[in-house]
């Protein structure tokens, strides 16, 4: 099961790997569908840190002017080969390189880092910046059972409250805020293999060859009690810039 999670492609956003394997339960808003609806209501949009470009592409409308940015070279591919056919243009880039006042809505689901002062910058007054986030302390149960204990300020970077903060001091205005604690479960050891190759900074620097002894010491317990059980936290943001 490690040999072959170690050597299957891990490109793309796209987790169909672990169907059967592990299960991560969804968050009750729906990001995908609430950011279709806000796609088909503008004019022009990015999606920043687009992965593969699944989830943009699975919106059936998009805005004339469409853009998407990211910067992993393997995703960059699998984005341009899906997205490009609908018009959109796929930037491979980390940065902002597009004029002020260009988008009605940014978009970004997962992102790494939410720089709100460039996105107040692109965005067109009254624009919106809409985004799913992974939360505080996502998956700690898996982490520090590799890492050991981590830090309350490790646990507490994705706090949604410092987003929202963040927000009002770049301009905007937080119009909704909500969060939740989602049950996650790995049945195998192949399943957090490979989860942990995918979220790379979930264990910065991960390897089997590092961590064998752990991955045996975790795979011993799978087999003893069952699944492991992790709490994956995701939250909701979605700010006007003000006019």
């Amino acid at each position: 099961m490690v040999a072959e999670a170690d050597t299957v492609s891990v490109d793309g956003w796209d987790f169909s790997w672990l169907d059967g394997r592990a299960t991560e339960a969804r968050p009750s808003w729906g990001y995908q569908r609430l950011l279709a609806d806000r796609l088909a209501a503008v004019e022009s949009a990015l999606d920043l840190e687009t992965g593969g470009g699944e989830v943009l592409d699975g919106c059936p409308t998009l805005p004339p002017l469409t853009v998407a940015t990211e910067s992993w070279p393997p995703n960059v591919a699998r984005a341009s080969a899906r997205l490009r056919p609908r018009g959109v243009a796929v930037v491979s880039t980390s940065d902002f390189p597009f004029a002020d006042d260009v988008f009605d809505l940014v978009s970004s689901r997962h992102p790494v880092t939410t720089s709100w002062p460039d996105i107040a910058r692109v965005l067109r007054p009254g624009g919106t910046y809409f985004s799913q986030q992974v939360g505080p302390a996502s998956v700690f149960e898996l982490v520090e059972f590799f890492l050991g204990e981590q830090p309350f300020s490790s646990r507490d970077s994705r706090n949604p409250s410092h987003a929202a903060a963040a927000a009002t001091a770049a301009g905007f205005e937080v119009v909704d805020l909500r969060s939740e604690s989602l049950r996650t479960e790995f049945f195998d050891i192949g399943a957090v293999v490979y989860f942990l190759r995918k979220v790379i900074w979930m264990v910065p620097g991960f390897t089997v060859e590092q961590y064998l002894p752990k991955l045996r010491e975790l795979h011993e317990l799978i087999e003893r009690d069952g699944p492991f059980v992790a709490h994956t936290t995701r939250f909701l943001i979605e700010a006007h810039l003000i006019e």
